[in-house]
């Protein structure tokens, strides 16, 4: 046994498949293995500020089974509200990062796991170097985007819900000979709708890192047609880039505007470039519910227990990631300045066009 620690556990950042699994192998480490106490601290860094703190003490008896299966996080979290810069009522932005260390003092914590993407990340990492705080990091993203981790904890689900859209649209395609365009996730990169897309069958995969010209999907479609094919697939990242330049966002009531609408806006593009009936699915966040698939399970599992490892090795500033089928750490640092987009030379960019589906322009040539 080791001493008597007291660590505390958060999710930040968007929701995702994967997240109460890893809280799951942490308890399940840190009370079996070391005799520790968790403390899972509620809607992020949101209920360091409350007063007192939100918080509960984590047991293995309420983290069983049915949580390794369950969607979302138990302990919820937040997207919004940067504690540097917090958004007053008033308007104004206020400095509560002094309160969020202070709440974790008030816990009497020895050490703080954070599950969040890269953003997350940062800012507690930031608030960990003000505070003298003890972090371990560990990546969640259905983006895929964080550098130095092949894999983070939701993404393969994504990707996976994202297939089996595509594997029940293209019955209907085929029904009514149709051109489906289905809007995927993907904030900055096109992981989710790069590996969907050579899943499911795609003939079309638009991304943000490859520009793309309305004659290139035009002329893809009317190859498949020329060769018998009454109907097609389009993928969409909903941060791809539109021809011209620029990206398609939507306005949200709270002011805020978000990346969306790009699936419509393509989906009318072809409708006038070939005539072909279209039709538009936007997955959204769908992609990021549900019960985690098999794969971000055991990710998720072993996150969490090396997270508490390092706990126990006394080695801080760490983010878990996974490498070569195993699981590593990194400093948390490296990890969210080395951003990983889709590499437009990479694998699968190469297996697309070698399966014949259009994935943009080839760099280097011009685009109309």
């Amino acid at each position: 046994m080791s001493n008597g620690k007291r660590i505390g556990i958060l999710t930040s950042g968007g929701d995702c498949a994967g997240l109460n699994a890893v809280i799951r192998a942490v308890v399940h480490r840190a009370v079996t293995t070391y005799n520790w106490q968790v403390v899972g601290i509620e809607e992020g860094t949101h209920g360091l500020l409350d007063r007192p703190v939100r918080h509960r003490v984590l047991l293995p008896a309420d983290v069983d089974g049915t949580m390794l299966r369950q969607g979302g996080t138990v302990l919820g979290t937040t997207n919004k509200g940067d504690p540097f810069a917090y958004p007053m009522p008033d308007g104004s932005k206020k400095d509560r990062s002094q309160e969020i260390i202070s709440g974790c003092r008030e816990l009497g914590l020895d050490a703080l796991i954070g599950i969040g993407g890269d953003g997350s990340l940062a800012i507690l990492r930031r608030l960990a170097q003000e505070g003298g705080l003890n972090l371990v990091g560990i990546p969640k993203t259905i983006d895929n985007d964080l550098g130095l981790t092949e894999v983070s904890v939701g993404y393969d689900t994504a990707v996976a819900v994202a297939t089996e859209a595509l594997d029940r649209l293209q019955p209907t395609a085929a029904s009514h000979a149709r051109v489906m365009v289905l809007e995927v996730m993907g904030r900055d990169a096109g992981h989710i709708a790069l590996a969907a897309g050579i899943a499911g069958g795609a003939d079309v995969i638009l991304l943000p890192e490859i520009p793309w010209t309305v004659e290139g999907v035009a002329n893809r479609i009317r190859q498949i047609r020329a060769h018998g094919r009454n109907f097609a697939l389009v993928v969409v990242s909903e941060a791809a880039t539109l021809p011209g330049g620029g990206k398609a966002r939507q306005e949200f009531s709270d002011g805020q505007k978000r990346y969306g609408g790009i699936g419509g806006y393509i989906g009318h593009l072809i409708a006038e470039a070939t005539g072909a009936e279209t039709r538009v699915t936007v997955l959204g966040h769908v992609q990021r519910g549900g019960s985690p698939n098999p794969r971000d399970r055991l990710i998720a599992s072993a996150f969490g227990v090396h997270a508490v490892d390092l706990i126990a090795q006394g080695r801080y500033d760490r983010m878990v990631a996974w490498s070569n089928r195993k699981v590593i750490d990194v400093p948390i640092a490296d990890a969210i300045k080395a951003y990983a987009a889709v590499d437009v030379d990479g694998t699968l960019v190469r297996t697309a066009r070698g399966l014949g589906i259009y994935v943009g322009e080839p760099m280097g040539d011009p685009v109309a």
